[in-house]
């Protein structure tokens, strides 16, 4: 049988913050769930998740976004991760990254969480920091706006304009990482865009 891998989209619940860049990890899921024709579905971890394949026969794919608060998510990602038997290094973690530039994409396994109190409260919850990472560029706040305040603000009419692209974008790094590792992800995607 065929590995299962957890692709989990970090955010926030609710209307209010749909469209806002800390979501942007959810609306990645939203693309891959769309690729499929999924519909995410109520799970009893606190979440919705649907599950379905990379493609046929290769590995199968559990999309999810909690239903928690971002700050919170630790608990509904480890209670997916024991439900469908699947180690962190199999846990794909998609969020938003200030200090990437917007349209940008990075993916990394391990390291600190950057001050991401998302990132922070899922690797506490998983028990390791080491899952991979693909990391949505949101880029830092113009002048002296608070961090905090610019990634619950909606993206901007530029950036919507392109947004679709890089949630493509993410959503191919996320099925490359899984069907060819992480490294072929990071030599696809780190580099510029032609």
């Amino acid at each position: 049988m065929a590995d299962t891998w957890l692709i989990v989209g970090l955010g926030n619940p609710g209307p209010r913050y749909e469209a806002t860049r800390h979501n942007v990890g959810q609306m990645v899921i939203d693309e891959l769930a769309a690729r499929r024709s999924e519909t995410l579905r109520s799970h009893k971890a606190n979440a919705r998740a649907a599950e379905t394949w990379l493609r046929p026969g290769a590995a199968k794919l559990v999309l999810a976004k909690p239903n928690s608060f971002m700050n919170v998510s630790g608990g509904p990602v480890a209670a997916l991760a024991s439900f469908y038997s699947v180690p962190p290094e199999r846990v794909v973690v998609i969020h938003d990254e200030l200090d990437i530039p917007f349209d940008t994409l990075k993916l990394k396994t391990g390291g600190g969480h950057g001050g991401h109190n998302g990132v922070r409260d899922v690797a506490k919850a998983l028990g390791t920091p080491d899952f991979p990472r693909v990391r949505v560029g949101v880029g830092r706040p113009p002048g002296r706006q608070d961090p905090a305040d610019w990634v619950l603000d909606a993206f901007g009419p530029g950036e919507r304009q392109t947004l679709p692209s890089l949630l493509s974008d993410a959503a191919d790094a996320v099925e490359l990482l899984v069907d060819e590792g992480l490294l072929a992800a990071q030599q696809r995607h780190h580099a510029p865009r032609p």
